[in-house]
């Protein structure tokens, strides 16, 4: 059996696991202003990431209106900055 770092088992748990979608989630989440600006992250309420598709949660009408604009947008720069297609879908609720 050949050995492996700790990090590249953490690494090989998190890539087959349920948990890597909370993972990703909590990345993008610390980000998020960077990636989408002030005003969308202020009144973002929720990022979750199920399978290849990101839910963004937000209560304002004006605000889900524009990220269903973004789509495309916003699934190039998520996974710019996870460093892999992590995402193909968003969902605004």
């Amino acid at each position: 059996m050949g050995e492996y770092s700790l990090g590249d088992a953490l690494n090989h748990f998190l890539k087959h696991s349920k948990l890597k979608g909370f993972m990703q989630a909590m990345q993008i989440e610390d980000v998020w202003e960077q990636i989408m600006g002030k005003t969308i992250a202020k009144y973002t309420d929720k990022i979750q990431i199920q399978g290849k598709t990101l839910y963004i949660t937000t209560s304002m009408a004006p605000l889900k209106q524009e990220l269903l604009y973004q789509k495309e947008s916003i699934i190039k720069r998520v996974n710019e900055t996870l460093g892999e297609n992590a995402i193909n879908n968003v969902v605004i609720q």
